[in-house]
C-alpha cells in the first residue's frame, strides 16, 4: 500500500483502484493532481500487478483482488476523513461488485471505463474460449494505441515491464462471470453518490453498459459523463486536465452537502 498526503490542509481521502495489466505508477500525474486538490491518496497494486509481483501471466483469483481492495479501503478510512473510491477498468468492476455485496464507509466513487462487456477480444480464441484448457494462455493484446490518444504516453508506456496483458483462459472466464454477474444482479447497490464517466471512442469496452448499470441502480444522486473522442484511459488522455476538473468538483460538491467547507 502507498500514501501521498494532501498539499496543505487535507478536505478528503481518494483510494485509487487500477485496472487490470497495470499498476499504481501510471496514475502519477492523478495523484499529484489530486494532491494538490486537498485530497490524500492511497492506492495500491492488485495482486500479481507491479513490479513487486515478477508476474508476466495473470492466473489470480478474483478474490484476492476483492480482498486486496478492501484492505486498502480499511486502511484509507483511518484518517478519519470523508473517503471517495476511484476505480477505473476492471478496478471500477470490482468495486462495483464490492458494493453488491456489502456497503463501504464511502462519501461517494468515480467509476471510469468500466469493465462491463469487452469490445476488444483476444482475437485468436474469442470465438473458442469455452472449450479451452483453463491453464491456456491468451495475450489480451491491449496496447497503448488502444487505450489512448496521447502520443506523449507511448514511449513510457513501451518501456514499461511492468504492464503484460497475458492471461491464462480461467482467469478470462471468471472475468466474463464478474461482468455478468454485476449487470444480470437484480438488486440496487445501496443508496451512495456516484459518477461514472466513460470514453466516447472507447476502443476496450461497449460503454453503453457502464450506463445501462448506472441507470438500473435506485440511486438519489448519480452522474454519467461521455467524453466525446476520448479513447478508453480518461486520466491519460490530451484532455486529461478537464477529466480532472471534472471529477473534483463531483467530489467537492459532495463534501458540501456534508457540510465541509471546500
Amino acid at each position: 500500500m502507498w500514501k501521498w498526503e494532501a498539499e496543505g490542509q487535507p478536505k478528503a481521502v481518494i483510494a485509487i483502484v487500477h485496472n487490470a495489466y497495470e499498476h499504481h505508477r501510471r496514475y502519477a500525474w492523478l495523484i499529484q493532481k489530486l494532491r494538490n486538490g486537498g485530497f490524500h491518496v492511497v492506492t495500491t497494486d492488485l495482486p500479481g500487478h507491479g513490479s513487486e509481483s515478477g508476474r508476466k501471466i495473470h492466473d489470480e483469483p478474483f478474490e484476492s483482488y476483492i480482498d486486496h481492495v478492501k484492505k486498502m479501503i480499511d486502511i484509507a478510512l483511518h484518517d478519519n476523513l470523508p473517503l471517495f473510491v476511484l476505480g477505473h477498468g476492471l478496478g471500477a468492476t470490482i468495486v462495483m461488485h464490492i458494493l453488491q455485496r456489502e456497503k463501504l464507509e464511502c462519501a461517494g466513487f468515480i467509476f471510469s471505463s468500466p469493465w462491463l462487456s469487452m469490445k476488444h477480444q483476444p482475437s485468436k480464441f474469442s470465438g473458442v474460449l469455452t472449450k479451452l484448457s483453463s491453464s491456456m494462455k491468451l495475450n489480451h493484446d491491449i496496447t497503448i494505441e488502444l487505450l489512448t490518444r496521447n502520443t506523449d504516453m507511448y514511449i513510457e508506456f513501451q518501456n514499461d515491464r511492468d504492464y503484460s496483458s497475458v492471461v491464462v483462459t480461467s482467469w478470462y472466464r471468471e472475468m466474463h462471470s464478474m461482468m455478468k454477474s454485476i449487470m444480470y444482479h437484480e438488486e440496487s447497490i445501496y443508496d451512495t453518490p456516484i459518477l461514472v464517466h466513460t470514453g466516447e471512442e472507447d476502443k476496450i469496452t461497449d460503454i453503453s453498459y457502464a450506463k445501462r448499470w448506472l441507470l438500473k441502480q435506485q440511486l438519489s444522486e448519480f452522474h454519467y459523463k461521455e467524453w466525446k473522442r476520448l479513447y478508453h484511459d480518461l486520466y491519460q488522455e490530451p484532455e486529461r486536465e478537464e477529466v480532472y476538473l471534472y471529477i473534483e468538483s463531483f467530489m467537492n460538491n459532495i463534501l458540501r452537502s456534508l457540510g465541509y467547507i471546500v
